[in-house]
């Protein structure tokens, strides 16, 4: 196998955001297809689609009542087929997202597993007499008198991996997807199928690897598929267990520890401010996996995070420098790129000044919680401002008129002010935009092989700025980031051979240089 995706860079579509081509104010699938295009022009390999399943959407689709269909909001199977050739006809993959930890308590599994304790698919489902460790993850049905497990909402309940039945269902299912000719899946939570309730074991579970070499036997073994697992508690040395090359599990998975230097004591809602320090002991601990131990993967953003440039950047004066600065940083080191849509547009937060204006089920609980425990609403906002998940997911803005090119019609989340002058059609017409930072790195990608095979060394610095090698036998790149809005001294005895990409800022913020 070639292993075709470790040169790829994949580019996240949140389909109810990105284009609506019937103006009923949600995306669609042929609002996807009529983007293509401008995803070609991108050079991006391949689009990961979050879920486009049949829902009732308590979740924005991650809560999944029939993995088989489309559901109507975005179109149907025959459009979801046309989108993978039209998509192929530009070599453009298409990537799926699923979720196998828990379906929608609307799915018909968990409909006849409720029916009785003696039904065939009782057993999909954890059930218990008394709700084990914390009562928050058990809901009492009262038809049955006994309580299901959910580590997420009461309306998404967890499957029972221990069930091989249920295990054969979901390879089944993964099939069918393969055999519509996609190239692969991101798998939401996986870190979480292996739970074991009664030792109140959520993630990491003992069968956990064991549950996924068996998925890849049955299923995207066969042939060189993208797989990435969404792991939050993963590690660089559980990365070695999800992605060894002879471990035969995944291609991949998220690492998350760099997002996590700015969770105050591991609490997302916490927000700490960028430490530079700590996010280049993060990065390094991961760039130093070789590709015989584990694969990386690289990313800014996606659908549960905020926007990179209000999170880390600078929204106002450095907002397109800040974007580059992050893009060149990033997606210079060794690993697959993931791009979340509009971050090569340098998409901001939406400021956001009331609970009325969001839409996600986390952020509504959380608000929820917040106000039990005393908060002001004025306090809760301001947190939800920041780091709400609704700021990844305003629609795409794609012209500068009110409605951002995105609908005719209503849009179902709020359009962000900012479109009138942060938006696709201006970035394509201006080439000093961060859409062309984006487009060149992603040619370097395809191009370079020191991006795949290269060492990566860290190199001591002020606090402020990230510096480090790619380094082959015979060839070595510097890359040099200042993370701050004020001018740092770098120096080294490094001569400079060739410039390769900048973010045209001050001449000793950021630049590459063969040397």
């Amino acid at each position: 196998m070639n292993n075709w995706w470790k040169k790829a860079v994949i580019y996240q579509i949140y389909p109810r955001s990105f284009k609506d081509s019937n103006d009923d104010g949600i995306g669609d699938i042929n609002g996807i297809i009529e983007k293509l295009t401008y995803l070609e022009k991108l050079g991006v390999d391949g689009i990961w689609l979050s879920p486009i399943y049949q829902s009732p959407m308590v979740d924005n689709g991650y809560d999944i009542s029939d993995y088989y269909k489309i559901d109507p909001l975005f179109g149907t199977m025959a459009d979801f087929e046309a989108l993978i050739e039209k998509a192929k006809q530009l070599n453009i993959r298409v990537i799926m997202d699923l979720v196998v930890n828990h379906t929608s308590d609307q799915h018909l599994w968990f409909k006849e597993s409720k029916k009785s304790k003696n039904n065939p698919r009782r057993d999909f489902y954890i059930w218990r007499d008394q709700p084990i460790g914390e009562f928050k993850n058990w809901t009492y049905d009262s038809s049955t008198q006994q309580y299901y497990f959910h580590l997420f909402s009461p309306q998404q309940p967890d499957l029972n991996w221990e069930n091989e039945e249920v295990r054969k269902e979901i390879h089944k299912m993964m099939n069918f997807w393969l055999a519509k000719g996609i190239s692969g899946f991101r798998l939401d939570v996986i870190d979480l199928i292996g739970k074991k309730p009664e030792q109140e074991i959520t993630v990491n579970g003992p069968k956990l690897h064991d549950y996924l070499k068996e998925m890849n036997l049955a299923t995207f073994g066969k042939k060189d598929y993208l797989t990435v697992g969404e792991a939050w508690s993963s590690s660089p040395e559980l990365a070695k267990l999800y992605s060894g090359p002879n471990r035969h599990e995944l291609s991949m998975v998220f690492g998350f520890w760099h997002l996590l230097t700015s969770a105050g004591n591991g609490d997302k809602w916490k927000k700490l401010p960028l430490n530079v320090p700590k996010l280049k002991e993060a990065m390094t601990a991961w760039q130093k996996l070789t590709p015989n131990e584990a694969w990386n993967s690289l990313f800014l953003g996606n659908h549960d995070l905020p926007r990179i440039v209000s999170f880390w950047g600078d929204e106002g004066t450095y907002r397109e420098k800040s974007a580059k600065a992050f893009a060149i940083l990033f997606h210079l080191m060794r690993g697959t790129s993931f791009i979340y849509q509009g971050e090569e547009l340098g998409m901001t937060n939406f400021p956001f000044e009331n609970l009325s204006a969001i839409n996600d089920v986390e952020s509504h609980e959380y608000f929820t919680d917040r106000k039990k425990e005393g908060q002001s609403e004025e306090e809760i906002i301001k947190v939800l401002r920041e780091m709400s998940r609704d700021n990844a997911r305003t629609p795409m803005q794609w012209t500068s008129d009110e409605k951002a090119g995105f609908t005719k019609g209503k849009a179902w989340l709020s359009i962000n002010p900012n479109t009138k002058i942060i938006n696709a059609d201006q970035a394509v017409s201006d080439s000093n935009s961060v859409f062309y930072t984006y487009q060149k790195l992603i040619k370097l990608r395809h191009q370079e092989n020191w991006l795949i095979e290269g060492d990566f060394e860290l190199l001591e610095s002020a606090d402020e700025i990230f510096a480090y090698l790619r380094k082959t036998t015979t060839r070595t790149f510097l890359v040099v980031a200042n993370l701050s809005n004020s001018s740092q001294r770098f120096e080294s005895s490094f001569v400079k051979k060739n410039e390769i990409i900048s973010n045209d800022s001050f001449p000793d913020l950021l630049t590459d240089i063969e040397i």
